[in-house]
């Protein structure tokens, strides 16, 4: 893993490779207290002639930032960001999957390590990058993902943190989570916390509706967050041509939905086969002629190189 570290008002020193191994934390660490924490997602995965790659780690990085000064935290740089992800990634080159088998998912993380018992930005902050094998999220003969509306528990508020990742984001979530899955739901899906009236996102992913040929998704207003599987969906559909709108869901609009997909570094692009919304279970139709599968096959044929990366989305790691 990497790690570098700096103080509040500091930069970060160069860092370096270590041992995947525990870290030390004082009690009264700034994280530990008040929750002064950021976390990433990014995937390092493996060609068919053996080059790895990674995609859109520069967005992670300004991802990182726009969190860091919302949390009062100093931030690495994007090329410190990105050259931390590219070393943790060539470091563990071995657990890379083979093509087609997997990833390695990478989890860059900003801690307010510094001792601090009155509330405030802690006074010392340390930047660190792991690393962990992963299978594909959705297999071949996996089922679709089945949804929960959550109308009791709310994941974000307004003027809150729900547009960042923090770490704080998660921990409130696990309720829903566990409730849902107790009976027998994939996920859950949060409605806004003011009307309670406009779908949201889904614990740890962006959704989309779609109804012909127009694709809309929850518009980001400080609760959402902006995922880079999202952005890359979003851009993709208007190069197929299809109408994208980023606006206000209400709820009872997954009533009409021809199709529905989740979207996240976890899971890629993931169908959704039912959401029980007020006791009903909404079904929706699956098939490789899903729009969803079709954005799907055009974002890894992109990381595969089948396609021509014209955004410069993949980076090399050499």
């Amino acid at each position: 893993m990497f790690m570098t570290r700096c103080s509040q008002y500091g930069n970060f020193e160069k860092g370096q490779l270590n041992p995947y191994g525990n870290i030390e934390l004082s009690p009264s660490a700034g994280v530990l207290n008040y929750g002064q924490g950021l976390i990433e997602g990014t995937k390092a995965y493996r060609r068919d002639d053996g080059r790895t790659f990674l995609f859109r780690p520069h967005e992670s990085a300004i991802r990182m930032q726009i969190g860091a000064e919302r949390m009062c935290m100093p931030s690495p740089s994007t090329q410190q960001f990105v050259d931390a992800v590219k070393l943790t990634a060539l470091a563990n080159n071995r657990w890379i999957p083979p093509a087609g088998k997997g990833s390695l998912y990478i989890r860059p993380l900003l801690i307010g390590n510094g001792p601090i018992l009155g509330v405030a930005p802690a006074p010392e902050y340390t930047f660190l990058v792991y690393a962990c094998p992963v299978g594909n999220y959705l297999r071949n003969g996996t089922q679709p993902l089945t949804l929960y509306v959550e109308e009791e528990h709310h994941r974000a508020s307004r003027g809150g943190a729900g547009g960042v990742k923090s770490i704080t984001n998660y921990g409130p979530v696990l309720k829903a989570i566990k409730r849902a899955k107790e009976r027998g739901y994939s996920d859950v899906l949060y409605l806004d916390s003011v009307n309670n009236r406009y779908i949201e996102e889904v614990s740890a992913a962006n959704i989309f509706l779609v109804k012909e040929k127009v694709i809309a998704t929850p518009v980001p207003s400080g609760t959402i967050l902006e995922g880079i599987t999202r952005k890359s969906i979003i851009d993709l559909a208007h190069d197929l041509g299809y109408q994208v709108e980023e606006r206000l869901i209400e709820a009872e609009e997954l009533i009409s939905a021809d199709e529905v997909f989740c979207t996240g570094t976890a899971l890629g692009v993931a169908p959704i086969g039912s959401i029980t919304y007020k006791n009903k279970r909404i079904e929706y139709k699956v098939s490789s002629e899903l729009i969803s599968e079709q954005l799907n096959t055009r974002l890894v044929a992109i990381q595969k190189g089948i396609i021509e990366d014209k955004r410069d989305w993949v980076l090399e790691i050499k």
